[in-house]
């Protein structure tokens, strides 16, 4: 099986940008700095666009730290003030185009703003746009590829990620030799017994959105000594899990209200699924299989169930 010593790379806007020198400087940051460093390397690792419009103080407020913090991190990464460093980044995205944060600009310059029920609609589009641009045909096909020839396939996720992975688990069953879905109804003792003989011929999907489950970093870290391929599925470069995987499926989560939005995520999952069953006739076969196999069980007008209404005038037993 094919090892690859770095993920494999996207054509998305966040990975355009963290692949680039500057956003190379600043995943070193996120992964060795101290706290306050980590915190606005962060911060301009999702924030590209956005921080390209912010001033000095503006930026230590959204990053929590001090002007100073600000002016001396911008210093130790080779710029002369914090207006170098803002400048080379707008250089960086200029010709990065990023639908969710072209949303974000449009809703906050609007007076009479949509309803909360529309804006989550519109940043759930705009999520599932930005996915669909930095999907790579080939990278997916190669994902796929490991799958399939994988002994075992599990799949982790954590908190409202492991409704995620139940899903992705179920679709992927009928065309895995065995399919493992790590949490379960457990905790993390029963997701490391899972794992506990993961090998190279394994393929771990592992599954994280904000907020990030500590345990699934650990555990994922775990697989990775052990040589099993990973694919991650996360929101951004920046992830804590986004730089331990072999693939990195980029589905953003952004969203105005919620600590992060799941459609993306569930359009991600649902191309890679679909992908796995059109890869060959024999997967194509076991689809049909299983759709007569269950079709006895499913509505149609066949076999409808016919509902008679109680006579309200009978007396009651």
């Amino acid at each position: 099986m094919k090892k690859l010593n770095t993920p494999v790379e996207s054509a998305s806007p966040e990975m355009v940008f963290a692949k680039s020198t500057l956003g190379e400087s600043l995943m070193l940051v996120l992964q060795e700095g101290s706290v306050s460093y980590k915190r606005i390397a962060n911060f301009l690792l999702r924030n590209q666009v956005k921080v390209t419009a912010l001033g000095i103080e503006d930026m230590a407020e959204q990053c929590d730290v001090s002007t100073a913090t600000i002016s001396r991190f911008a210093r130790d990464m080779g710029f002369n003030n914090y207006a170098g460093l803002r400048n080379q980044i707008a250089e960086v995205v200029q010709a990065v185009f990023q639908p969710v944060e072209k949303l974000r600009n449009t809703i906050e310059a609007k007076k009479n703003a949509p309803s909360p029920a529309h804006t989550s609609m519109q940043f759930a589009a705009a999520n599932i746009d930005a996915a669909s641009q930095g999907m790579s045909e080939p990278d997916l096909n190669e994902v796929v590829s490991h799958i399939a020839k994988a002994k075992t396939v599990y799949v982790m996720g954590f908190g409202l990620s492991a409704h995620l992975a139940g899903m992705l688990a179920l679709h992927l069953q009928p065309f895995c030799s065995h399919v493992v879905e790590v949490v379960g109804y457990g905790g993390t003792e029963v997701a490391a017994g899972h794992l506990a003989n993961i090998t190279d011929k394994d393929v771990l999907i592992v599954i994280s959105f904000p907020r990030y489950a500590l345990d699934v970093i650990k555990l994922t870290q775990f697989v990775r000594d052990h040589d099993a391929c990973i694919v991650t599925i996360t929101d951004s470069p920046a992830s804590p899990i986004a730089q331990l995987g072999n693939y990195l499926l980029l589905a953003p989560s952004t969203h105005g209200v919620l600590p992060s939005s799941a459609s993306a995520a569930i359009a991600v999952i649902e191309a890679l699924v679909s992908s796995m069953m059109v890869s060959n006739k024999k997967n194509v076969e076991k689809a049909m299989r299983l759709t007569e196999a269950i079709s006895a069980y499913l509505h149609s007008a066949d076999n409808n169930v016919k509902y008679t209404q109680p006579d309200s005038n009978k007396p009651k037993k």
